[in-house]
């Protein structure tokens, strides 16, 4: 059953005659979507530091903004662990400031330094163009850890929706590279663009996103049915998840992608990969961002930080 509180918030929008995302362009869905984050999310928390960075890549530059813990250390005494964070938003919407909120309490309950990126969303640039970005921020991450006062040996990926799918690629990719990470932090994660899970059946109507909506982000990032089978757009599909580092999967009962985070999490399991699997039952698609109006939000957050605390603050060799 869903919680009361997140009832309320459905038929409160219900009632308010929103267009469903589906039904706008790209330009006005990602407006929409920045204006309605103050209706539902909470104030953002102080932080100790919030620096914007640019991060170099083959196809450009790429904005990042990095937040430090309101208890770290001066730069100069300690480095951080860090996590690299990739916002939701169907690879079509969002951006840092969607995303601030979160990326805050996760830095200040963590203790862990968080840098959110800003990668290239379609259709004006479709798949693998996001992918593409974030693997080249991860790298610059690493390669300038230290004048960050980061510790390179300590770093996580994570994102919520179609950021813990680019996640969960990066992971992958960082593998394959032979620079394996830390940590994974999947927050509610789209990891199969064939779709077709039984809860993209039961919940696929009626809270809040929609089957109709899940197909305007596929089709604008993959509109290429091909590219659906290519591991870093469904990374489900890679034919082997061994040697990735230890995950966090956190899904929602009410959610379309559950099921595929559910999946997931069983296939990085059987894989040998140390793997925790955590469902909000009584929760929807993006609640984690919604503490303003959802109190299990704040549950949600706090679990996430407290696994990348314990995954990541041991000191590393070298430190």
């Amino acid at each position: 059953m869903l919680h009361p509180q997140t009832q309320a918030l459905l038929a409160s929008i219900e009632k308010s005659a929103i267009p469903p995302m589906h039904t706008l362009s790209p330009a006005e869905a990602r407006r929409v979507y920045r204006e309605r984050r103050f209706s539902v999310q909470p104030a953002p928390p102080a932080i100790g530091e919030v620096t914007d960075l640019i991060a170099a890549s083959p196809s450009g530059p790429v904005s990042a903004r990095m937040y430090r813990p309101i208890d770290a250390a001066p730069m100069d005494a300690a480095l951080l662990p860090v996590l690299v964070f990739f916002h939701g938003g169907g690879w079509v919407i969002g951006d840092l400031d969607t995303h601030d909120t979160l990326c805050r309490e996760l830095a200040n309950a963590s203790g862990c330094a968080v840098i959110a990126v800003d990668y290239r969303l379609a259709p004006e640039q479709p798949f693998p163009a996001a992918f593409d970005d974030c693997v080249a921020a991860t790298e610059w991450v690493r390669v300038h850890a230290v004048s960050l006062g980061l510790d390179p040996h300590r770093m996580a990926v994570g994102g919520d929706s179609a950021g813990g799918n680019l996640a969960a690629a990066v992971a992958i990719a960082q593998r394959d590279a032979g620079t394996p990470l830390a940590f994974q932090l999947l927050i509610y994660p789209a990891t199969d663009q064939r779709g077709g899970t039984p809860s993209h059946v039961s919940n696929g109507q009626g809270y809040l996103l929609t089957t109709d909506t899940m197909n305007y982000y596929r089709d604008h990032y993959v509109s290429d049915p091909s590219d659906h089978l290519d591991w870093r757009a469904s990374p489900i599909l890679c034919p082997d998840l061994t040697g990735l580092p230890a995950a966090l999967v956190l899904t929602a009962g009410y959610d379309p992608l559950r099921d595929e985070g559910l999946y997931y999490a069983q296939r990085l399991s059987d894989s040998g990969c140390v793997t925790t699997y955590v469902c909000f039952e009584r929760q929807i698609h993006g609640f984690i961002l919604m503490g303003k109006v959802i109190d299990e939000a704040h549950s949600a957050v706090a679990f996430c930080a407290g696994e990348l605390r314990r995954a990541l603050t041991a000191p590393s060799a070298g430190t």
